[in-house]
Order: C-alpha cells, then sequence, then structure tokens
C-alpha cells in the first residue's frame, strides 16, 4: 500500500473516516448515493482541530446512463453497474490519508487502483495519469522510480467472497491543489492495468488543512 510516515494525527483523522464503515462493512448495505461530507478531526487531548476530512460515495453507472453517476464503470462484467464506492480522505499539513471502499464487485478477486490527476469521462483516459508527488518529466510514466506506491496513491485490493474490498494509502505529503481528481479503478495489480471504472473525487491540499493562512 501506501507508504510515509503515520501520525497520531492522521490516525484520529483516518479513525472517523471508517467508524461508520466499520469492518464488517461486506454485509451492510450500501446507501444509493450521498453528498461530499466534510469536516475536521481534533487531535488526542482536545487541543482543537488538526486534520481535515472529506468523504464522497456513488454507484457506478455505464457511459450514458439515464441517470448519470460521479462513478463510471467502462467493464459490466468486472464492475457492474450499481456498484457501490466510497472514498475519504483526512489531511494535515504533513501527511495525507486515502481510505477506499467498494461492494459489489466480482467476489475474490485482485484490483488495481491509483488517484488521478483528471476528472470522469465517457472515454477512460479523461482522468489522465497517476497524481505523483514527484512529477516524472516523461509521460506518461512508466519509470518504475516514479511509477510506485511511495510516490503515487496505490490502493490496489482484492474483494472478499462478497465482492467488498477496502484499501488504505498514508503519505507524508499532501496533493497539489487541484492536480488530484479521481480514484481510477484497474483490471490489475500493480503501477499499469485496463481501466475498469473512475470516480471523481473533490480530493482536498494541505493548503485546505486547519492551522494555514
Amino acid at each position: 500500500m501506501g507508504a510515509g510516515t503515520a501520525g497520531l494525527l492522521a490516525g484520529a483523522a483516518l479513525a472517523a473516516l471508517v467508524t461508520a464503515a466499520g469492518t464488517g462493512a461486506a454485509g451492510a448495505p450500501a446507501p444509493a448515493a450521498a453528498p461530499v461530507m466534510g469536516g475536521l478531526v481534533a487531535a488526542p487531548g482536545g487541543e482543537g482541530p488538526k486534520a481535515r476530512w472529506v468523504r464522497d460515495e456513488a454507484r457506478f453507472a455505464p457511459v450514458g446512463a439515464f441517470v448519470p453517476s460521479e462513478a463510471v464503470t467502462y467493464d459490466l462484467d468486472l464492475l457492474p453497474a450499481a456498484a457501490w464506492i466510497r472514498v475519504g480522505q483526512a489531511v494535515s499539513r504533513s501527511e495525507t490519508t486515502v481510505v477506499a471502499e467498494v461492494r459489489g464487485l466480482r467476489p475474490g478477486r485482485a484490483y488495481g487502483a491509483h488517484v488521478h490527476t483528471g476528472v470522469c469521462g465517457a472515454d477512460p483516459q479523461a482522468a489522465k495519469g497517476h497524481y505523483q508527488h514527484k512529477v516524472d518529466p516523461v509521460q506518461p510514466s512508466t519509470d518504475p522510480a516514479y511509477v510506485n506506491p511511495y510516490n503515487e496513491v496505490w490502493l490496489d485490493f482484492t474483494t472478499d467472497a462478497e465482492g467488498a474490498g477496502r484499501a488504505v494509502a498514508r503519505h507524508s505529503w499532501g496533493f497539489r491543489p487541484g492536480e488530484a481528481a479521481s480514484v481510477v479503478i484497474h483490471d490489475q495489480q500493480g503501477g499499469a492495468g485496463a481501466r475498469l471504472g473512475c470516480f471523481s473525487v473533490p480530493f482536498v491540499s494541505p493548503e485546505d488543512a486547519p492551522g494555514r493562512g
């Protein structure tokens, strides 16, 4: 998964993100949809808000669906319509934690997932490339020095018998403003793979964390 140093503040923020889901989310019914949620997470000891969190969720819909969705599936076999995804982010001035949860996918299968720089569209390539902390000067990026879970946000997961999966990535750096825009699910784990679906996510940057300015 992701790398970096996970401190107490990210731990508190992460706990707030996953409390509603719990550890047994696979057996619980997923809500149809919900607006973007956000807030502040207080550090242990009551010192005040130290991290900002956002959480968004949706059900996947195919391109051209009568009811559009922020989550688009490009492969109805491996990523069925109405499959559910939730992505949460906790960000402080020094670190970022991203949590991805899915339900309704093919059971017992490995999937890859990464944060991408573009919003989702009818064309799977609309999401552009992986978000990179240190940007590869050669694009599209294939150099393992840049395409790795330390420099990017990888959220690979394997679904359980119910088709549910979950991944967490932690980094000691944050997103540059406006440069992280979606989570793309791939047909294989690692740094590449066909794009099965895409979920546009309003990620925030350290500049949005409490205590700035």
